[in-house]
């Protein structure tokens, strides 16, 4: 069986636009020759692709499923000879990330520009979100994800570290009293992320020590726990790199600074497994390890 690549072209795009007279014009062909090699097509796989009509055409059942097949195939011949290109400028094609609001906004958002003149054939989208999706169903290239990760058939590649601490704004302190113990913190008002309020604390030993922390608010958003942190409303677990520029204006303080937040958490670039990175996203993923080590909260080991 032998199918040429420019026929899985025009199946593609003559699904999408469901005219064979407009898909074999993109083509430099006639309605009747791009017909014509439609019909090869069929014939090499041995089944109807498209119902016709006089006015319209649409997949059919097999065609549907081939065409997931042709999509897929075409993208990775286009990673192929993307990927033997040596000029970075000649990266082309979609790139799809996902990363939390936070981390977006503080670390991805304000690069992009450069990233995209490095690379004026690549397109990117950016999903900014507290929850975390599932890449693969959701067609994710990169997903930014930060803290320990779980067991999974995902490939990763680790960034970056992304050491916590607790914090409290001064007004919070000089109202409630700074804690100085384990058994201090359990007297305070507690902001968690999602009602998680058993918060593990590591002593400059190493000891891990499992703390129920009490507080009345929560939210499933990093950023409506800084906000109420910063309004002086209780203590917080954060990670150092979103609130460095509070810790150095001193809107927030360190609080038990002697301990680390538990486990130590890393960021990582997660991908699907099922291939091996395209250019695009080597490209891009060398590019935020390289803005990341510059950080000093997030450098290390």
């Amino acid at each position: 069986m032998s199918i040429d690549l420019k026929s899985l072209e025009l199946f593609v795009r003559v699904a999408a636009l469901g005219a064979i007279g407009k898909a074999g014009t993109e083509f430099g062909l006639s309605a009747t020759a791009a017909t014509q090699r439609l019909q090869a097509l069929e014939a090499t796989v041995g089944t109807q692709l498209f119902h016709r009509t006089t006015r319209a055409v649409s997949l059919s059942t097999d065609g549907e499923i081939f065409l997931a097949h042709a999509k897929r195939i075409l993208g990775d011949v286009e990673e192929a000879l993307a990927d033997i290109q040596p000029d970075p400028r000649d990266i082309k094609g979609e790139l799809r990330i996902a990363c939390s609001a936070s981390f977006g906004r503080l670390h991805i958002a304000p690069h992009v520009t450069e990233f995209l003149d490095r690379h004026p054939g690549v397109s990117l989208q950016l999903a900014m979100s507290d929850s975390v999706i599932d890449i693969v169903e959701q067609g994710i290239d990169i997903a930014i994800r930060i803290g320990a990760l779980a067991p999974s058939t995902l490939k990763a590649r680790k960034l970056a570290v992304s050491p916590r601490r607790l914090v409290a704004a001064p007004s919070y302190l000089e109202r409630y009293g700074t804690p100085s113990s384990l058994d201090e913190l359990k007297t305070h008002n507690c902001l968690a992320r999602e009602d998680m309020r058993t918060w593990s604390l590591a002593a400059p030993d190493g000891t891990v020590h499992d703390i129920k922390t009490s507080g009345n608010f929560s939210s499933t958003s990093a950023e409506a726990i800084t906000e109420a942190a910063l309004s002086g409303l209780g203590i917080a677990r954060k990670c150092t790199w979103e609130i460095a520029d509070q810790l150095a204006a001193g809107a927030l303080r360190p609080v038990l600074g002697s301990y680390s937040v538990s486990p130590f958490w890393k960021v990582f670039a997660v991908r699907p497994p099922s291939r091996l990175p395209s250019a695009r996203v080597r490209a891009f993923t060398d590019f935020l390890e390289s803005k990341l080590n510059k950080i000093p909260e997030l450098c290390g080991d």
